[in-house]
């Protein structure tokens, strides 16, 4: 028998049906991943009426802020230990927070809202939206502990991830098509539809998801042991790839709207399809990423993932305006391997949570997956200094008759199209010479197994 065979024998393959209602919670949690760092910043600057460095400052003080609650949040659910499981229970108590705060940020929200509104508001989601992330990942990473279906149960998480996204993006733009409101009547009833979706999705999960539970020990909560996780090759390799994989997709999503506005001439409208189709293709090539990734090893389909990303976006953020259908197809197949980088950084923390307990007999899975959490939300952070950059040349987000400079136009060309192209090539260049081979994942597997079983014994 092989390790790959015996260690898929050791734990059951999880049927589409499980896996399906375990990813059911990305519908409303993904919708919150897109409404962060793109819709609400140009909500509340163009209808709240917020300056947009002020929205900037305010959103960048909160991420970093949240980052600071995450390496906490993981290694609480590393010491939670009840019947109902170490993951569940913190994506229970996710659920009344991000309700409350969706009602307020989305709902109840009037133009002229002062800035500390959205700041404490926004705090108190992010903090929501923490815990519900994390609890998920950690619940994702005991579901399937096997490389390739670990890859599976990641994979089925980043398609429920785009379909959440894909249904978020279309809602305002059905209320505009079909007359129900406007843009901004289109934002509320995003709200009302997070509202609803979460106790829906997440009971779900609850009730027909199990959670298996891992041996290892307390992990213990000094400096010293949270810093070691640095010093590791995979954790360092994983942190600035994702990091790279955040920053330019954040990027992307937070200029969208003013470049195919006012670069290409685009409304709103047309402009939200862009970004739909591009999700789109994402929940499309899903499933290739999955199996290649399978065939080849999650880190080397992560680096052609990155590589092939940056050449179809850039190819296509150079297309000229006047044709839409056209713009619509470019962004459509630039979309293919967006979700690539998403799941398989996850899988990939994973396994390096499998190694860190083979190796110090501690199961530190949730705080890693934090740590990654972190590294994702500085990469959002770092994709909002445009909006500084563009309001130092004198941007403006509703241009006046005389419209914006030549300069600050070019500017914002240069940010959206050379910037995420850049980003994404050195993110695949960070993964050479990765060492968590397949191969060896195995091997950790099976030594993980074995000595569970004569724990038992």
């Amino acid at each position: 028998m092989t390790a790959r065979s015996a260690s898929a024998s050791a734990t059951p393959r999880r049927s589409n049906a499980v896996l399906a209602a375990f990813s059911g919670p990305c519908l409303p949690l993904a919708a919150f991943g897109v409404a962060l760092p793109v819709t609400l910043p140009e909500f509340y600057a163009t209808f709240v009426g917020l300056e947009l460095g002020v929205v900037a400052a305010v959103f960048m003080a909160v991420r970093l802020i949240d980052i600071l609650f995450d390496p906490f949040i993981g290694w609480g659910m590393d010491r939670t230990r009840t019947r109902f499981g170490r993951y569940r229970p913190w994506m229970a108590l996710s659920t009344p927070m991000l309700m409350l705060a969706a009602y307020m940020m989305f709902v109840v929200v009037q133009p002229g809202a002062p800035p500390v509104y959205l700041f404490g508001w926004l705090l108190f989601l992010y903090l929501g939206f923490s815990i519900g992330t994390l609890g998920q990942l950690g619940w994702a990473a005991v579901l399937a502990p096997q490389y390739d279906q670990r890859s599976r149960v990641y994979g089925w998480w980043q398609v429920f991830n785009i379909i959440g996204v894909v249904l978020i993006l279309v809602l305002p733009t059905v209320v505009v098509q079909t007359g129900l409101g406007n843009y901004a009547d289109g934002v509320r009833i995003m709200g009302w539809a997070i509202v609803i979706a979460l106790p829906l999705t997440i009971g779900l999960a609850m009730v027909a998801v199990p959670e298996p539970v891992t041996a290892g020990g307390q992990p213990h909560g000094s400096l010293s042991a949270y810093l070691s996780l640095f010093r590791k090759p995979v954790v360092r390799k994983l942190l600035l790839s994702d990091l790279l994989l955040g920053v330019a997709p954040g990027i992307t999503g937070s200029l969208l709207f003013f470049f195919f506005g006012q670069i290409r001439g685009y409304d709103h409208t047309q402009a939200g399809l862009f970004m739909l189709f591009y999700f789109v293709a994402g929940l499309c090539g899903a499933p290739f990423w999955a199996w290649f990734a399978t065939r080849v090893g999650k880190d080397r389909g992560l680096a052609v993932a990155s590589v092939v990303s940056a050449v179809l976006y850039v190819g296509a953020t150079l297309v000229p305006g006047g044709n839409f259908v056209l713009t619509a197809v470019v962004m459509f197949i630039a979309g293919l391997p967006y979700a690539a980088g998403l799941f398989l950084t996850r899988a990939m923390m994973a396994d390096a949570g499998d190694e860190e307990r083979f190796e110090t007999g501690v199961d530190r899975t949730g705080l890693m997956l934090s740590i990654l959490s972190a590294t994702t939300k500085i990469g959002h952070v770092v994709a909002l200094i445009p909006y500084l950059i563009l309001q130092g040349v004198g941007f403006r987000a509703l241009p006046g008759p005389a419209g914006n400079s030549d300069a600050a136009l070019l500017t914002l060309q240069v940010l959206f199209i050379a910037v995420p192209g850049v980003l994404l090539v050195l993110a695949g260049a960070v993964l050479k010479n990765y060492p968590l081979t397949a191969k060896r994942h195995d091997e950790i597997r099976l030594a993980l197994e074995a000595r569970d079983a004569g724990a038992k014994a």
